[in-house]
């Protein structure tokens, strides 16, 4: 009886009653509540939109995750429980959803080749005894964390690629693995129905990880994949949907107790619920963040005035080399990224050596570079568990591959192995004491690769020299702390904060310090055998700034400009928004005024034709409230924005006729 109740007030609410095809007339997705801040072409978009000079304006911001809590038990079936709407709602289509994966079924996930991310790789491996859905997957609103029409679907065994692009296709990112799904995505899409494909040679599509999410990832993704770096993105971090999940979680221990039909309709009914919450408080919201953004804009367009201004005498011809660098890379992300440190093009290397035959790789998924580069991360994550015993862990069965692929390049190590565990017998050593057996860990006299020795020397040099680096920030920062709290604090609580905050800086000095001897120690090691001559630069901890000190300032000179072009364009995006969601809320009111307006005309009763267009008025007359209370709230805000603007546009102006 609910589920009959709730989906006639699905079907009243999104309109039905008043359409004259009626319930038969439904369309998929039809049934939802939209997100008012998003751009929806025909309803909130400006005249001439197309062909805007900031484009950016009019971006669709998704996100998309998954929900291994939001599981399903092996009960029922959907002969004996359907749904009651044919993907009306915020879940696909069922059986044209069911259809797709069986024709997929036969596909292999494809291993990440960044961080060891579970939810690529233990995708086909993830248990699901016991139960008809593992998890629900879907895409939200980057922004404003609402879910999309057609954007929720089952998960039968775990976070697999086929699972994700149905949903993308079926909604049309943020992803926090989307380092590894967005790799031949378009080759992918090939598979789909001709209705889902999706026109990316016109459109522009990027690809963002969510910013929690991202420093679990490696470097280069770090950069490539960043909300910070990337222009017309203003603030968003991508994580809507984790916040999502807070709210939902609760009938988890409900819903995996019901039957197909009933989950996703009671589903359906919670996702509705929650997207008109939040449809209700976009004013206090949207009022909230343009009151921080404001002045963050200006917080940080100012610091990076100051440091442009600062460096300008110094590094005056730099800058505008730095300038044309981040504006390069900004328009063609193939350009060499100026936020990464300029370290050596091994993989570069790699493929001109397999391509001109200089170099065979024994592995397809493993070049001489990657596996030392690997142990030199496994060697990290040992120093950090000998730090702290609760620290990473070491998955075996990634220990097992790494073994096999060393002894394909290093065949002596099989001897070396027995003989290391004949000494030691049968006692098992702990994950931080395991012997990774790089080259500089070999003996002078076993054989070893020349290429890999000198693959090691190039990886410990940049090594050493980031743990210098390091080094000189952290003990630099330890005495800015000291000065500060010497002169500033009293009180045993703000004391006591002050000694927490150096600990943590002591911990990263002395996990600096390991790393540097660790590399040092390897250096002396290969120096007899590669490069002997360049080993005297490691004894120089500190060196004058011209020499060593240049990336690190390009850096966070680009972080400065990237963090005060974001604010801006948070600012920006936020007035658009608040426009968008007046226009839209004003053109729905419209739609029920019109859908009045045709009852009047049906050859129906005259007390049903009067309640409908009374239910029609209430509606229309609902959203005209709504956008006058939003636009209230608003006016004095933007209006200060706007004044605040104008005067910095005529000063810059001013400044511009002096000069």
């Amino acid at each position: 009886m609910i589920r009959e109740w709730r989906h006639l007030k699905m079907l009243k609410r999104s309109g039905r009653g008043h359409d004259p095809s009626g319930v038969d007339g439904t369309v998929e997705g039809e049934c939802t509540v939209l997100c008012p801040a998003c751009p929806h072409p025909g309803k909130n978009l400006p005249a001439g939109w197309k062909d805007a000079p900031r484009q950016w304006l009019y971006g669709l911001f998704l996100a998309i995750d998954a929900n291994f809590r939001l599981k399903r038990k092996a009960v029922s079936s959907d002969s004996v429980d359907p749904s009651l709407s044919c993907g009306w709602g915020y879940f696909v289509e069922d059986k044209a959803y069911k259809d797709f994966l069986h024709s997929g079924a036969d596909s292999v996930q494809e291993k990440s080749t960044c961080s060891s991310h579970n939810a690529v790789n233990m995708a086909d491996t993830k248990s699901n005894r016991g139960l008809a859905t593992t998890g629900l997957g879907t895409v939200d609103c980057a922004r404003h964390n609402m879910k999309l029409p057609n954007a929720v679907g089952d998960l039968q065994k775990g976070e697999r690629y086929i699972n994700m692009d149905y949903l993308f296709f079926s909604a049309l990112l943020s992803y926090d693995i989307a380092c590894q799904w967005h790799k031949k995505l378009w080759h992918r899409m090939s598979a789909f129905p001709i209705s889902m494909h999706l026109s990316h040679a016109v459109k522009t599509i990027s690809f963002f990880v969510p910013k929690f999410h991202l420093p679990a990832h490696i470097e280069q993704c770090q950069t490539s994949f960043s909300f910070n770096f990337k222009n017309g993105v203003g603030r968003t971090d991508g994580e809507a949907p984790e916040r999502g999940w807070a709210n939902i979680n609760p009938v988890a221990s409900s819903t995996k107790e019901m039957g197909p039909g009933a989950r996703r309709d009671t589903l359906d009914d919670y996702f509705g619920d929650s997207n008109w919450k939040k449809v209700v408080g976009l004013g206090h919201a949207m009022l909230h963040k343009i009151k921080n953004a404001f002045p963050e804009r200006e917080n940080h367009r100012e610091a990076f005035e100051d440091l442009d201004d600062g460096l300008r005498g110094e590094y005056g011809p730099t800058l505008k080399q730095w300038r044309e660098q981040v504006e390069a890379w900004e328009y063609d992300p193939t350009q060499p990224n100026p936020f990464e440190r300029k370290a050596e093009k091994l993989a570069r290397e790699d493929e001109i050596n397999l391509q001109t035959g200089t170099c065979l790789a024994l592995h397809e998924d493993c070049t001489p570079s990657i596996l030392i580069s690997t142990g030199l991360e496994l060697e990290e994550q040992q120093r950090r568990m000998k730090a702290n015993r609760a620290g990473l862990g070491v998955h075996a069965t990634d220990n097992q591959e790494g073994k096999m692929m060393q002894e394909l390049y290093m065949p002596s190590l099989a001897a070396l192995r027995v003989s290391e565990s004949s000494v030691s017998g049968s006692v098992t050593a702990a994950p931080e004491a395991i012997k990774l057996w790089l080259p500089s860990q070999i003996s002078r006299n076993a054989p070893c690769n020349s290429r890999l020795q000198a693959i090691e020397w190039k990886l410990r040099y940049a090594q050493g020299h980031d743990a210098l680096r390091s080094l000189r920030s952290n003990l630099r920062a330890q005495t800015a702390i000291l000065k500060y709290k010497d002169r500033n604090l009293c009180g045993q609580g703000a004391n006591t904060r002050a000694w927490n905050t150096l600990k943590a800086v002591e911990a990263r000095i002395e996990a600096a310090a390991s790393t540097y001897e660790y590399a040092h120690k390897a250096l002396v090691v290969l120096s007899p055998r590669d490069n002997a001559s360049e080993g005297r630069w490691l004894f120089i901890l500190w060196l004058p700034i011209q020499t060593h000190g240049q990336p690190d300032m390009r850096i966070e000179w680009c972080k400065a400009r990237a963090r005060a072009m974001r604010w801006a364009e948070e600012v920006e995006l936020l007035k658009e928004e608040m426009r968008r969601i007046l226009q839209f809320l004003e053109w729905d009111a419209q739609r029920w005024d019109e859908r009045g307006l045709e009852n009047m005309l049906e050859d129906a009763g005259e007390d049903e034709r009067e309640g409908r267009m009374a239910y029609a008025n209430r509606q229309a007359s609902l959203r005209r409230m709504l956008a006058e209370s939003f636009k209230t709230s608003w006016t004095d805000t933007l209006a200060l924005v706007d004044t605040f603007d104008h005067n910095s546009l005529v000063a810059q102006q001013d400044m511009d006729m002096d000069t």
